[in-house]
């Protein structure tokens, strides 16, 4: 879509700072509700009040959300706050309902952004909807084109304030995350819309408490344009997602506690000096293109000479060789060992792309 890039900001967004979202990850009563969102705004300055109203849940029988009824309690809280509001939908009747109550804001779940079928419902409810900003939250695999694709069906149906979040990606792996962050996807979004804002889901990277500080931290960290935070009056008996809320206290803390930076500068002194590094990391940049082109050509050589005596491409003890002493070498010379291995992979893997390619030709 070529006038994506049209995309508006949002009014909330980098205006003082990163925008904070906080709520509680169901709303399970009205009481509940509304004092939870209370001691949120009593405690600290948040942008939108967050509130679960129908929740995706992996199996049945599982608390689903309360549904319309629920509806009617944010909207007192938004009315009693004098605060904007925002909440989830996945379905068209979903945003009938948010609309005709008054909700300020609507996000779109990993569930749901994985189903262009349901995106496109969504999108469709939209049109003629103005001035109602619509969140995405990426695809549940990672897959920064699915994510994007949604994005654009949300543009085409006329939505100009558009968001992005962030919360992780599933993954056979075991990790310390409940959704493996996968920043590299993140910013590979940002790159390709570069007008898109893009909020972090803190609470679901982490699944836990304990990491909710530090992944927003590494959001911020990254030039983030807001934290959506879940919070609860009482999470250990929250009626969903208990261990990755915290008490408005805490989030109070944390928001005091992470280290905003900014990602420009007027002070001439420091700007002169970034250029004058970043023109140095040019000229390596160079070198290293040109290092890795004489490379290049000699591995297609090694193509040519392995042709004419009928050798295979792959040979099992010359990569073991590679990978083991290449990141060893560079350990001694203070470069990360982890980031040496998947570097010599891409590294070889073009090597075996380029030699495949020789070896499957005839020579001229």
């Amino acid at each position: 879509m070529k006038d994506i890039q049209s995309l508006e900001s949002w009014s909330v967004v980098k205006n003082g700072g990163p925008i904070a979202i906080a709520g509680p990850c169901s709303a399970e009563s009205e009481e509940q509700l509304m004092d939870t969102c209370r001691q949120i705004t009593e405690e600290i300055g948040i942008t939108l009040l967050r509130a679960g109203i129908w929740k995706p849940r992996t199996r049945p029988g599982s608390f689903e959300g309360i549904g319309e009824e629920g509806l009617k309690w944010f909207a007192n809280v938004k009315k009693e706050l004098n605060m904007p509001i925002t909440t989830e939908v996945a379905n068209a009747q979903h945003v009938e309902l948010a609309l005709k109550y008054g909700v300020d804001v609507l996000w779109i779940g990993a569930r749901s952004t994985v189903n262009p079928f349901t995106i496109q419902e969504i999108a469709d409810a939209l049109k003629g909807v103005k001035d109602v900003p619509v969140m995405i939250k990426n695809p549940i695999n990672p897959d920064v084109a699915l994510w994007k694709g949604a994005i654009e069906r949300i543009y085409g149906a006329g939505v100009r304030q558009i968001a992005g979040i962030h919360r992780g990606f599933s993954s056979f792996e075991k990790t310390q995350y409940r959704n493996v962050p996968m920043w590299k996807l993140a910013i590979a979004l940002k790159t390709e819309l570069p007008n898109l804002p893009l909020i972090c889901d803190p609470s679901h990277i982490g699944g836990t408490r304990d990491l909710i500080y530090p992944v927003s931290q590494k959001a911020i960290d990254l030039d983030f344009d807001g934290l959506m935070i879940e919070t609860h009056r009482d999470p250990d008996n929250a009626w969903s997602d208990a261990s990755q809320q915290v008490t408005p206290k805490r989030l109070a803390e944390i928001l005091n506690e992470v280290n905003i930076k900014k990602s420009t500068t007027d002070a001439e002194e420091v700007n002169s000096k970034l250029d004058t590094l970043r023109g140095k990391i040019d000229r390596l940049d160079n070198e290293l293109l040109e290092v890795l082109s004489q490379r290049m050509n000699v591995v297609g050589e090694i193509g040519d000479y392995k042709r004419e005596n009928n050798l295979t491409v792959f040979q099992a003890g010359r990569w073991i060789d590679i990978f083991q002493n290449r990141p060893e070498q560079a350990a001694k010379l203070g470069l990360s060992k982890a980031f040496m291995e998947q570097l010599f992979k891409l590294v070889h893997d073009e090597s075996i792309r380029l030699q495949t390619a020789v070896v499957n030709t005839e020579k001229a």
